[in-house]
């Protein structure tokens, strides 16, 4: 097959933007993007590099490569996305794109790349397979669709109160104390996640795009006014119907007492209320206390995301 006229070059304009958004949405429908979430990422985590893959002056593919926002700065390595229409697949510009974000992971003093892949796309694994990388982390994907479904009741344990980050905005530095030691459990990866500074924290899995306060569920010791555990909703990016769990966080000392189960049962009915017609979350496979939260609420399983580790790569296959 003629592989015909190819060219990468960085996003420089709104239009790049556009056609950016436009691909990833239309190759990876599951992990849509948005202008809004593009804005929020490069001014939150500066430093990610865009390009676009034209064939024949066509744009037909993107990759992206940046800091990992769960990890600290001088973490070893980028997080990095590849997508290519099927017109311009089975030509070398995937391959052109994942030597370019290489290239420019290996500026920034990076000596690996974290890609996510789908198992819905098992090419997109063999792609990355045959480059050198292998499974790093799989996270079983769940879906709760919300027709017909009645607000559950919320029913908390004795003596723990729940109240949204609307109603208690004073309460984020106590949700960030909970996050450091919850965000460090996540089971997964080579090294233990990281909730940062509260500012970062705020920044991240507050105050950012999609978070609606009214749906971020604070769980307090009445007797100590104490926080001790938390869930959010993230609105997928384009989309007003459907939301993803961002996070359901537990203080240790306060676990297996039923208070995870109901912070999400709160999320279920705030969406409800609200008109959604699905919330979706993802678990390391190795979470086996959250996978059965999400069992018990009737979420069903959507295909493995997976997180491919592998090296810079410099264009030469390994397979």
């Amino acid at each position: 097959m003629s592989t015909g006229s190819i060219s990468i070059r960085a996003v420089s304009d709104a239009s790049d933007r556009a056609r950016l958004i436009e691909i990833v949405n239309e190759t990876t429908p599951d992990d849509p993007t948005s202008l809004e979430a593009l804005t929020w990422s490069d001014e939150t985590y500066p430093g990610t590099t865009r390009l676009l893959a034209d064939l024949d002056g066509t744009p037909v593919g993107v990759a992206t490569a940046g800091r990992i926002h769960v990890y600290p700065a001088d973490h070893e390595a980028f997080w990095a996305t590849i997508a290519v229409r099927p017109i311009g697949r089975r030509r070398g510009i995937g391959t052109q794109l994942l030597v370019a974000v290489s290239e420019h992971a290996r500026a920034a003093g990076k000596t690996a790349l974290y890609v996510p892949v789908s198992e819905a796309r098992p090419d997109g694994i063999e792609f990355l397979r045959n480059r050198g990388f292998h499974e790093l982390e799989r996270s079983k994907t769940v879906r709760l669709d919300l027709a017909g479904v009645l607000p559950p009741p919320i029913e908390p344990p004795a003596g723990i109160e729940l109240r949204t980050l609307a109603e208690a905005p004073e309460l984020v530095g106590g949700v960030h104390a909970v996050a450091l030691e919850a965000i460090a459990d996540i089971p997964g990866g080579e090294t233990a996640m990281a909730a940062g500074d509260l500012a970062e924290f705020q920044a991240r899995d507050v105050d950012r795009p999609g978070i609606p306060p009214e749906a971020f569920f604070i769980a307090l010791d009445r007797a100590s006014g104490r926080v001790v555990g938390y869930a959010s909703l993230i609105m997928k990016a384009g989309s007003s119907t459907t939301a993803w769990h961002d996070m359901t966080a537990v203080l240790r000392s306060w676990r297996r007492q039923g208070i995870a189960g109901a912070l999400k049962r709160a999320l279920i009915g705030w969406a409800v209320a609200n008109g959604l017609v699905a919330l979706e979350s993802g678990n390391d496979e190795d979470n086996a206390p959250m996978r059965a939260v999400n069992a018990r609420l009737g979420y069903q399983p959507l295909p493995d995301r997976l997180t491919m580790r592998g090296p810079l790569f410099d264009g030469i296959m390994t397979r």
